[in-house]
């Protein structure tokens, strides 16, 4: 029994008993790994990326005034034109309540509207290309607004704290006690219905929610030991928040930037539908449903495409940025 020797077993070399089970990951390929598990979020971050390169690819081909112009002696013509692919579709040959409009109005032979015409004979694809162009160009630009003001103006008030915070707290609960319709009535009077008006009501009133945000995630932040350590070694504020409390705070302000951006552009439709945002002919998906509401009846099509667009987009907007919430928030692994 003494010059039998020992044998090690359930390991085969040392080897394997330094392999790490999970591979190490950062944050952001974590993140990523996760979001990957979600399809609905995955379908809707490809969705939205597609509908912008299409967006900005019809930038050069497709200009407002193209989709605005009508000749005035062929309204007759090409007016209330039902959508017509050119191809045996069921449901997509150009007929209406069991006529042909197009044989009707005596349309050229070959001429088709994929998503046919309004009232004018301006064509509803062109004008919701357009439309979708200028809603999401407000949206995105009233949002990048909010992103600066909301960022910069909630860790400022986290990092000095006191009263200074205390008077910035009470501005906010000022800010949001306003109705959003009364900030945008007043910017209607005084630099009339359009673009810009709409833009700057937004840009008032959506900071709000991102500044708060921010703001609750530097206070846990700015007490961490590194944060604390680069004071005492005399690190300019300015530098800290750019270097430390920010980037910490990106995946807070990512989730909170694909929620608002669907806000935007709801509002920016229900401003124009109300006849206080985007005016003709300027088209917005907002603006086509209100020129084409009162034709609902016999033409619903006027506003049935716009809207299908204006939810379709919200709704991946919305299901991307729930997605990127559960890819952010570590609690939600599974493994």
């Amino acid at each position: 029994m003494a010059d039998k020797e020992f044998e090690v077993v359930g390991i085969r070399s040392s080897a394997d008993s330094e392999k790490i089970a999970k591979p190490s990951l950062t944050f952001w390929q974590d993140a990523w790994r996760r979001l990957k598990k979600n399809k609905v979020a995955v379908v809707s971050m490809w969705f939205l990326i597609l509908v912008s390169l299409f967006t900005i690819i019809m930038t050069p081909i497709l200009s407002q005034q193209q989709a605005n112009r009508f000749d005035p002696n062929r309204i007759s013509t090409y007016r209330n034109l039902p959508p017509k692919s050119g191809l045996p579709i069921p449901g997509w040959q150009g007929r209406h309540a069991g006529q042909d409009p197009y044989e009707e109005q005596n349309v050229p032979s070959g001429q088709n509207f994929l998503l046919g015409t309004d009232q004018t004979g301006r064509s509803v694809g062109k004008r919701v290309i357009v439309g979708l162009r200028i809603s999401l160009t407000i949206a995105l630009v009233a949002s990048l607004a909010d992103l600066v003001i909301g960022v910069a103006y909630g860790v400022f008030s986290a990092w000095k704290g006191g009263w200074i915070d205390l008077i910035l707290q009470r501005f906010i609960e000022i800010l949001s006690s306003v109705p959003f319709i009364v900030i945008v009535t007043l910017f209607t009077l005084l630099l009339g219905a359009g673009i810009w008006s709409v833009i700057i009501s937004l840009i008032l009133t959506g900071w709000v929610n991102m500044a708060r945000q921010v703001r609750a995630q530097t206070l846990s932040i700015k007490e961490q030991d590194y944060v604390l350590a680069a004071i005492v070694l005399g690190e300019n504020p300015v530098r800290i928040a750019l270097k430390h409390i920010i980037p910490n705070v990106s995946s807070t302000i990512i989730v909170q930037l694909m929620m608002t951006i669907p806000q935007a552009i709801a509002s920016e439709a229900i401003l124009s539908a109300l006849g206080l945002g985007v005016q003709p002919p300027t088209s917005s998906l907002g603006s086509m449903i209100n020129d084409a509401r009162d034709q609902i009846q016999y033409y619903p099509y006027l506003v049935m495409i716009p809207g299908t667009v204006l939810v379709l987009i919200s709704l991946a907007f919305y299901l991307f940025g729930d997605g990127l919430r559960d890819a952010f928030d570590p609690r939600s692994s599974e493994d």
